[in-house]
C-alpha cells in the first residue's frame, strides 16, 4: 500500500513558516510601523486587500482559511517572531486567507512598497521572506484554499475556461460538480440557479458569478483593477510572455516605472509547454509555467505592476505642454499613458481548417496542454496535430497519461522542424504513434463534446476515423498584431513588427518605425522563436528604453514621435 502523498507544508514547513530574530525584526523596523489589534480582531479577510507583510511582535496570529459553508480550517498559528503574508500582499491584491488576533498583538506592518524595498535592500533576510512567500502561494494552490469555487461539470467547456485561466495566473480555486457534491447542488438550489447558468462562481468576497468572463472574475477577486489615467509609466509592455516579463524584470530592477498588460495571463505561449528541456540552467527541464511564474514574481518584486487580464486594442501618441507620451486603449475603455511602450504581444494560436471546430473548442479541443486537460484525458485516446517543439513536448507529457496518443504530421518526418531530443524520445515512446503526411478531415460529435475525429494520410488514402474526445493543436501562431491598426507602426507582409533600420532611418535597434515604440519576441520580424531568444531581446531593449529617454529628458524640443507615412502603417 503506497504512503499517503505529503503537502509541501509538510515537507517545507520551517522554509514556508520561518520565525525572524529579535535582530532581524529590528532591521524590518524602519520599513514598517507598529500596530495594535484586540482579542478576536481581524488582521486580513479573504477577499479584502490586505495592509501588507506583518510581522508578529507580541501575541499570537491564526491564519486559517474558510469554506461557503463557514467551516473554518487552521493553516498556522504564528507567534512572536513570526510573520503573515503571502504573493497577494506583494502586490497589494485581496487576502486569500483570514487573520485573527487570538489576545493582544502587537504587529509590525510593512504596506507592498515598502516590503518592495525591504526586499532589494536585504538581500539575505530579503530572500527568506521572498520564499517564505512563494512556498506559501503554492501551498494553497495545492489545496485550492483561500480562492473562488466553481460549481460545474469538470467536462463544461466555460468550466474549462475559468479554471484553466486561474491556473495559467497561478490563482488557487476550487471546484465543486453538483452531480457529485451535496453541497455544491444546495448551492444551486439556494441561489436558483438553472442548468443553462451554470457554472457559477462564488468568490472569497461573497459575490456570485454567473458563468463569467475571465475579466469579470479577475475583478471580482482583485487580479486586476483600474488603471490610473492620470499616471504616465516610464514604459508600458504589451505583452506578459518571456520577453514582456524580461523586459519588465530588467526596466523595474533598474529604476523605471513599469507596466504590464496582458489579455489572459502571463506566460504566453512557453508559460503553456508542458516541459521545457533545452532552456540553459535547468538540466532537468522545467515546466514552462514555473519559468513565468519565477518571472512573474521577479517583477513584481521589483515593483512592476501588473494588469492581467487587461486587453489593448489600440496605441496612439499624445502630445501636451509638457510632454508627448503615448495612449494605450483598452476593451474595457480605460486607457493607460507612457513615456515609451514595447511591443511583446507575441502571436495567436493558428485554428484548423475543418468544419465545426468551434463547436468543439474549449470542451474538446485544446490549444495547449497543462495537468487541468492532462485529467481530463487520462486513460483516453488522444490526438495531436503539429510537428514543432511545443508539440513534441505536449506529446511527450500526454503519453504519460494517455492510453494512446496520435501524433498527426503534414510533412514527411518530424527531423525538419522538431529538436533531436523531443525526436529520439517520442521514438521510444510505445503509446505514441506518429503518421506523417496526415491532415484532420472531421470531427463527429454533439454538444460540444468531442466523439471521434478524422484524418487522411496522403491524397489518395482512405480515411483514417478514430474514437477520440480530445484534440490538441500545435500547428503554429500568427502575430498578434491586430491592435497595432491605425498606429503607425510597420509590419513587414506576414504581419510581424518591423524594427532597427528595416522599420525606418536612424531607428534603434529593436526600435520600430514609430520612435519610441519597440518590439521584442515573438511578435518582431525576424526574430528568433525560442524563449532563451526572447529573454535576451527583453534584456537587450532596456538599453536602448534608456538612451531613448534619456535624449527625450535631454532634447525634448527635437523630439518627435511620429515619422513615418501612412502607407507603412499596420494594416489589418
Amino acid at each position: 500500500m503506497s504512503e499517503p502523498t505529503q503537502s509541501i507544508i509538510d515537507t517545507r514547513r520551517p522554509q514556508m513558516f520561518p520565525e525572524l530574530t529579535p535582530a532581524e525584526i529590528e532591521r524590518l523596523r524602519r520599513f514598517g510601523e507598529v500596530r495594535f489589534y484586540g482579542r478576536g480582531e481581524a488582521l486580513a479577510n479573504a477577499g479584502q486587500v490586505g495592509k501588507g507583510l506583518t510581522v508578529v511582535l507580541t501575541g499570537r496570529v491564526d491564519i486559517s482559511t474558510h469554506d461557503q459553508s463557514g467551516h473554518r480550517e487552521l493553516i498556522v498559528s504564528h507567534g512572536a517572531g513570526g510573520f503573515m503574508g503571502e504573493l497577494a500582499q506583494l502586490a497589494g491584491r485581496p487576502s486569500l486567507v483570514d487573520a485573527h488576533a487570538q489576545g493582544p498583538v502587537e504587529a509590525l506592518i510593512l504596506p507592498p512598497e515598502r516590503l518592495r524595498m525591504l526586499l532589494m535592500a536585504e538581500a539575505e533576510l530579503g530572500e527568506r521572506i521572498m520564499r517564505a512567500l512563494i512556498l506559501r502561494r503554492v501551498g494553497l494552490l495545492e489545496t485550492g484554499a483561500g480562492g473562488p469555487v466553481i460549481i460545474g461539470s469538470a467536462a463544461n467547456g466555460d468550466v474549462l475556461r475559468l479554471e484553466g485561466f486561474l491556473s495559467r495566473n497561478g490563482h488557487p480555486h476550487q471546484r465543486l460538480d453538483p452531480e457529485a457534491d451535496p453541497e455544491a447542488k444546495a448551492l444551486i438550489e439556494r441561489f436558483q440557479v438553472g442548468p443553462r447558468e451554470l457554472p457559477i462562481v462564488l468568490c472569497p468576497g461573497g459575490q456570485l458569478l454567473r458563468n463569467p468572463s475571465e475579466t469579470e472574475l479577475a475583478r471580482c477577486i482583485g487580479l486586476v483593477g483600474p488603471i490610473d489615467p492620470e499616471r504616465v509609466y516610464d514604459v508600458a509592455i504589451v505583452g506578459a510572455g518571456p520577453a514582456g516579463l524580461a523586459t519588465a524584470v530588467y526596466a523595474a530592477s533598474e529604476g523605471l516605472s513599469v507596466l504590464v498588460l496582458d489579455c489572459r495571463a502571463f506566460g504566453g505561449q512557453a508559460g503553456a509547454s508542458a516541459r521545457i528541456e533545452n532552456y540553459l540552467g535547468f538540466p532537468t527541464g522545467i515546466t514552462g509555467m514555473a519559468l513565468m511564474a519565477r518571472a512573474y514574481n521577479q517583477a513584481q518584486k521589483f515593483g512592476a505592476e501588473m494588469a492581467i487580464p487587461d486587453e489593448v486594442i489600440g496605441l496612439q501618441a499624445m502630445a501636451s505642454a509638457d510632454e508627448d507620451s503615448f495612449r494605450l486603449k483598452l476593451f474595457n475603455d480605460e486607457h493607460a499613458s507612457a513615456r515609451s511602450v514595447v511591443i511583446a504581444s507575441g502571436a495567436r494560436y493558428r485554428r484548423l481548417d475543418v468544419e465545426d471546430l468551434e463547436k468543439f473548442e474549449g470542451s474538446s479541443v485544446h490549444y495547449w496542454v497543462s495537468p487541468l486537460e492532462g485529467k481530463l484525458c487520462a486513460g483516453q485516446e488522444v490526438a495531436l496535430v503539429g510537428a514543432g517543439n511545443s508539440a513534441g513536448q505536449a506529446a511527450v507529457y500526454l503519453s504519460s497519461l494517455a492510453a494512446k496518443v496520435w501524433l498527426l504530421v503534414r510533412g514527411r518526418d518530424l527531423e525538419a522542424s522538431m529538436s533531436r531530443y523531443l525526436v529520439d524520445r517520442i521514438s521510444g515512446l510505445s503509446n505514441v504513434e506518429v503518421a506523417t503526411q496526415a491532415q484532420v478531415s472531421g470531427l463527429e460529435g454533439e454538444d460540444g463534446v468531442l466523439e471521434a475525429v478524422r484524418w487522411r494520410r496522403g491524397a489518395s488514402a482512405e480515411e483514417v476515423r478514430r474514437p477520440i474526445r480530445h484534440l490538441f493543436l500545435f500547428i503554429g501562431a500568427d502575430p498578434n498584431t491586430v491592435w497595432l491598426s491605425g498606429s503607425g507602426v510597420a509590419l513587414d507582409a506576414k504581419g510581424f513588427v518591423l524594427t532597427g533600420a528595416d522599420a525606418a532611418e536612424k531607428r534603434r535597434p529593436l526600435e520600430t518605425s514609430r520612435c519610441g515604440v519597440f518590439a521584442i519576441g515573438d511578435v518582431r520580424s525576424g526574430s528568433v522563436k525560442r524563449v532563451a531568444a526572447a529573454v535576451g531581446e527583453g534584456a537587450q531593449v532596456v538599453a536602448t528604453l534608456h538612451a531613448f529617454l534619456a535624449a527625450v529628458d535631454q532634447e525634448p524640443a527635437k523630439r518627435t514621435l511620429v515619422s513615418d507615412p501612412p502607407n507603412n502603417d499596420a494594416t489589418q
